[in-house]
Order: C-alpha cells, then sequence, then structure tokens
C-alpha cells in the first residue's frame, strides 16, 4: 500500500522535545480514506488506487460519482484522487477497504500538495517582490508600477512583449507542494498527523500527503545517519 492519503489542514501549533527545542507542527486530519477503484495494467492500462474521502449527501453528488462509488459498495463521497503505483502494490488492494493514518509508519518525510490562500488581485511588488519606482523628486504618483514593458518587445521591437514577462494578476489559489517536510508524531485512534513546518492553503483545506519523492542534501544525510545509528 503507498504511503498516501487525503485529508484536510486543522492548524498550526507547537509541540516541545526531549530536549525542550520549541517544535512549530502543522496538524493535519488524514484519512480515514476508502478505496474507490483499483486500476490495473490489464484493465485501464496502468496501476493505480483511487481514494474518496469524506461523507457527502446525495443530493449534493452527481449521479456518476454516485454510480461510481456504489460500485465499490460506498456511500457518495466529496473527494477522489488518485495515487500511481507498481503492479506488486496494487495486489491485494480491494475496492471499499480502509485505509488509516496507519500507512505512514516508518515513514520519516512526507509531501504535502494543497491549494495556496487566493490574496485576489495584486500588483507586481506583492506579486514578483518588484521595487518600485523610486520616490526622488520628479516621478510621478505611479510609484508601484512595472516600469517600462515595451522594451522587452519580441522580433527586434514589434512592440508585442515576450510570452512570461512578470506582470499583476491574480496571486495564489494555485496548487502547491511543499517537500520533504518531517513527520513528528501521529494519533491513529483520531487519524492525526504532526508534520513540522507549514502547509499550503487555509485551515480545514483539502491536502494530499504523500511519502516524500526526494530529499534535500541535508535530509538525506540527516536520514543515512539515523540508519547507522539504529
Amino acid at each position: 500500500m503507498p504511503p498516501a492519503l487525503l485529508g484536510r489542514k486543522i492548524g498550526m501549533t507547537r509541540l516541545y522535545d526531549e530536549s525542550g527545542k520549541n517544535v512549530p507542527v502543522t496538524i493535519i486530519e488524514a484519512g480515514p480514506c476508502l478505496i474507490a477503484q483499483v486500476k490495473t495494467q490489464q484493465t485501464d492500462g496502468y496501476d493505480a488506487v483511487q481514494f474518496a474521502f469524506e461523507d457527502v449527501k446525495a443530493r449534493n453528488s452527481t449521479m456518476p460519482v454516485i454510480g461510481h462509488d456504489a460500485k465499490a459498495g460506498l456511500s457518495p463521497k466529496r473527494f477522489h484522487r488518485e495515487v500511481r503505483l507498481t503492479g506488486e502494490e496494487v495486489s491485494g488492494l480491494e475496492p471499499g477497504a480502509k485505509v488509516g493514518v496507519e500507512v505512514f509508519d516508518g515513514v520519516k518525510y512526507v509531501d504535502v500538495c494543497g491549494t495556496s490562500k487566493g490574496k485576489g488581485y495584486a500588483g507586481v511588488m506583492k506579486r514578483w517582490g518588484f521595487k518600485g519606482l523610486s520616490a526622488s523628486h520628479g516621478t510621478e504618483r505611479k510609484h508601484r508600477s512595472p516600469g517600462s514593458v515595451g522594451g522587452r518587445a519580441a522580433n527586434l521591437g514589434t512592440g508585442k512583449p515576450k510570452k512570461g514577462i512578470r506582470m499583476s494578476g491574480r496571486m495564489g489559489n494555485a496548487q502547491s507542494v511543499v517537500r520533504s517536510l518531517e513527520v513528528h508524531a501521529s494519533d491513529k485512534q483520531k487519524n492525526l498527523l504532526l508534520v513540522r513546518g507549514p502547509v499550503p492553503g487555509p485551515n480545514k483545506g483539502l491536502v494530499l500527503v504523500r511519502q516524500a519523492v526526494r530529499l534535500s542534501k541535508t535530509k538525506t544525510n540527516q536520514a543515512a545517519n539515523a540508519e547507522k545509528e539504529s
């Protein structure tokens, strides 16, 4: 079974370790999730498992979703997410099975995927960190403007700015992934996972927690040293 679950961000708090050091942690209600579908090479062309999370009233769902969940023997669920697997991991999984926070036993680092907070329409200083125009004598009342844009014209001065220029626009409300967060503790009875550091999105926002894909050099060395000590 892959170490991955859907859940909700509860909020942040602080804990103290054995040495008395203050540790900021984010509390995540990870699951319990139910398996809505198991995909294999023979039926779908690839191996994956689909998780269903959080009950929803049938009147607030759709007929395709209701029928999809009923096929696995489940009541309608609000969220569905798919996690890729290998052929060996798919064997033994059955639709309708319950998955809890215990899948993270022995997992030291996780990635948390969520939707960042929306900041609305923002200018270039807030969105991209521009310093703005100077506030000296002679500058008009547009200190927070981006400055010259036509100088980035493509094709030898055709007047059309190049794609990708940093300008004002919608800020936030986009998928964000925080990688390699340390798992500080877990509570299997309450389905809580405590990870060290911040998690994208507001409180009660939906998040996907999975085993870390890759680690930084520092955390790779820490994990290697921990294995040697054990």
